[in-house]
């Protein structure tokens, strides 16, 4: 090939340089150009939903903030049985896709499989046998041969008949279509289940993975061998009788060959024939003209028998090799079937619903739960199996209408859960997974961005507030009106006043557009932008609920329209353990800020300059959602 222009890259393109060092590395580690790769193309970003770095590791999608991969997104919602199936899903969750039809042949997928449980869980047995097609395929492509590779291909075809037709009892027309889709390769099953034995060695040179009768060359010569080897057993008895030396052996070893040992205390019982071959420190070792005459035989019987199953091993792989594409083609679609059957599964067991997409700008959801929370207070996480159950919340957000919640509440409230949980859900939906929700309808989401905890990065010399800083512009230079944004307590890193003010300032910026802006959860301890609701048209106050008895607090877990009053912060102190000394001098230092504090007067001198326009757009209804 003299250029890639028919992959449509030129030869200026910024990315060749990278793939040009990629494609070296494995050169120089195959000591071989990499067979399996085949095709070049570009990543188009407009083709997907867009997560960077710092959203997938707040929302905690692949890793948790302890680096674990229990309690992440992936792991709740992983149910495939096949290596295959696991790293779909991980490429579905790092790059979501925008073709809504695409969405909505894997919900009806889903649904398919959800509607007859007793067929999905016979077809879910039959692909716990299927092999990693896929990689066993690029090892043989590039010669990382084994007869376990082989084996991987024929337990995998074995299983091919029984997962067609378990498909073909589904009557839905896209699982018909995932069926058409497998093929079912009788002729190469037929030759990989003739040719190779049950229990298949790790290594080309252990040999016998060939069955036997199915070559006579190599039947033949693995006859001479044995024939040998018996012959070898019947000298030693022979040779026991002959001498008298009871504990006579005839061993065998890489560096000596055949050779009769016999102990130093019957050196003197030894025949006139034996020749001296090694001396031991216990024992001498010696062989016969014979014995010599037959080790000959039997190493060249094993030596080309070793050969000629080399030779049929590689006829085999080159049988595999020519249905390399319609294999791959069957690869993927186990693999797709797998996830999607995994999802059902854990739909049906977590109650979870289906998902309306579509190109609007509506964002609701109805009574959602945090689909990684949810499991984890379910799954006797912390010996409480049982006796807890998650608190299901409403969302209702639109691009041109409620463009921005504003989320106060006391802190172990549940509000990151909540705006996180937000997040989650229409990842899940845009990937085509179905939802912990009574209902939800999403209007296609370009962007997912979250600010959320406290980061630092000391080794780039970034303080924490400088990380939340640069996450924050990261999110406001990039940000469309068909992004969702979820943020965390923007401006806590530094002081009040200055946090306040960039925290007002990015709500603002946030809504500066007349017609619409991004889909934004806005959680915040600082009160005062309460009164944007006042001023900005598509800003609503929310608050999470909270009860008061006896100076004590109750979390309510549910997020109501409104805004807090206070941050209840003492009170959650006390629930730390801090000592009653530090909660009662607190309590006098807060009544004595808030006696002094001027902010308040500040805030309602700026909100008389800018009222709230008499032209707000009419409520937005949640009856014409669906």
């Amino acid at each position: 090939m003299l250029n890639l222009e028919g992959f449509g890259l030129k030869r200026d393109h910024p990315a060749l340089g990278a793939a040009g060092a990629l494609i070296y590395y494995v050169t120089e580690n195959l000591c071989a150009k990499p067979a399996n790769l085949t095709l070049i193309r570009e990543y188009r970003s407009t083709r997907s939903l867009l997560l960077d770095p710092a959203t997938l590791r707040n929302l905690e999608v692949f890793r948790t903030t302890n680096n674990t991969r229990d309690g992440s997104l992936i792991a709740v919602m992983d149910a495939t049985v096949t290596a295959a199936g696991s790293r779909l899903l991980e490429l579905y969750l790092a790059e979501p896709i925008l073709d809504l039809c695409e969405i909505k042949k894997r919900q009806l997928c889903v649904g398919e499989f959800l509607e007859v449980p007793s067929i999905s869980s016979e077809l879910h047995d039959y692909l716990k046998c299927i092999r990693d097609v896929t990689r066993i395929i690029g090892r043989l492509q590039n010669r990382l041969r084994n007869p376990r590779e082989l084996g991987g291909i024929r337990d995998t075809l074995q299983q091919l008949p029984l997962i067609i037709r378990a498909l073909k009892k589904f009557k839905g027309p896209n699982i018909n279509k995932l069926s058409e889709n497998i093929e079912d390769f009788p002729e190469l099953r037929n030759l990989l289940n003739k040719s190779l034995v049950d229990t298949l060695p790790n290594q080309l040179q252990d040999g016998n993975f060939i069955r036997d009768q199915y070559d006579d060359e190599l039947d033949h010569l693995r006859l001479l061998s044995r024939d040998n080897k018996i012959w070898i057993n019947e000298l030693e008895i022979s040779e026991k009788k002959r001498s008298g030396i009871k504990n006579l052996r005839i061993k065998y070893n890489n560096a000596f060959g055949y050779f009769i040992e016999v102990t130093k205390s019957n050196i003197h019982l030894v025949p006139d024939d034996y020749i001296r071959k090694q001396t031991m420190t216990n024992a001498e070792r010696y062989y016969t003209p014979d014995l010599k005459e037959k080790e000959k035989e039997i190493l060249h019987a094993e030596e080309k028998s070793i050969a000629r199953e080399e030779l049929l091993f590689r006829e085999l792989v080159a049988q595999v090799l020519a249905n390399v594409d319609r294999l791959k083609s069957t690869a993927d679609t186990l693999a797709r079937t797998d996830l999607f059957l995994g999802w059902a599964k854990i739909a049906r067991k977590w109650d979870y619903k289906c998902p309306v997409i579509d190109n609007t700008d509506i964002l609701f959801i109805e009574e959602g739960r945090h689909p990684v929370v949810e499991q984890m207070m379910k799954n006797d996480r912390y010996g409480l199996a049982g006796t807890r159950s998650f608190v299901p919340n409403d969302t209702s957000l639109s691009a041109s209408s409620e463009q921005i919640g504003l989320i106060t509440g006391p802190n172990m409230a549940g509000k990151s859960t909540y705006i996180r949980q937000v997040a989650l859900l229409v990842l899940m939906a845009q990937i085509g997974s179905w939802i912990p929700a009574k209902r939800c309808r999403i209007g296609m989401v370009d962007r997912i961005f979250s600010r959320v905890g406290a980061n630092d990065e000391l080794s780039q010399g970034n303080s924490t507030f400088m990380v939340e800083m640069n996450e924050t512009a990261n999110i406001l230079n990039n940000a469309t009106d068909k992004s969702l944004i979820i943020l965390d307590e923007i401006g806590r890193g530094t002081s009040t006043y200055d946090g306040l003010s960039i925290a007002w300032a990015v709500v603002e910026h946030l809504h500066e557009n007349k017609n619409r802006g991004p889909r934004t959860l806005f959680a915040t301890h600082y009160h005062e932008l309460t009164q944007l609701e006042q001023q900005l048209a598509r800003v609503n106050n929310y608050c999470v609920a909270v009860k008061e008895w006896d100076d004590e607090i109750i979390f309510m877990r549910q997020v109501i329209r409104g805004a807090s009053d206070r941050s209840y912060g003492i009170q959650v102190a006390r629930l730390a353990g801090l000592p009653q000394s530090v909660i009662k001098r607190a309590k006098t230092i807060l009544q004595k800020l808030e006696s002094d504090d001027f902010s308040h007067n500040l805030i309602r001198r700026h909100m008389m300059k800018h009222k709230k326009s008499n032209n707000i757009d009419e409520e937005y209804s949640q009856q014409n959602l669906f």
